[in-house]
């Protein structure tokens, strides 16, 4: 199995909805680290698991969505407290819909929070 990895950093904003989470339920600001792995059995004819490039643009205009926003006031954020956990499976979710590699089989986004805590959304492609 291969595995393709990029990374990307961003700030935005958010404050947490739902419980006493003392400074959390305050608008503060994250420096978020996301890393996007793909993976997949087999090379395309060139040697690739997939077009770097492409993923990179995706990755771009994805994390450009994102940077320097109040994830709150974002209609994704709708009725959802904006944990770290919704918000990994929201850049997965959303980096799937732009990834359309065949090849692809496994889709994961990891999202750290700052230096001690993250979360993984996970998807698992069907073979067609």
């Amino acid at each position: 199995m291969y595995t393709l990895a990029v990374r990307r950093d961003f700030i935005a904003r958010h404050f947490l909805i739902g419980g006493d989470w003392g400074p959390e339920n305050f608008p503060n600001s994250h420096h978020y680290i996301l890393e996007l792995q793909l993976e997949g059995a087999e090379l395309d004819h060139h040697g690739y698991l997939v077009d770097i490039v492409d993923v990179e643009k995706h990755l771009g205009e994805l994390v450009s969505h994102y940077k320097e926003s109040m994830l709150n006031d974002l209609p994704e954020f709708e009725g959802l407290n904006p944990s770290l956990e919704h918000f990994a499976r929201i850049l997965a979710t959303s980096m799937d819909q732009h990834i359309k590699d065949p090849g692809i089989s496994t889709l994961k986004i990891i999202l750290w929070e700052n230096d001690a805590a993250w979360a993984a959304f996970t998807i698992q492609r069907t073979a067609n």
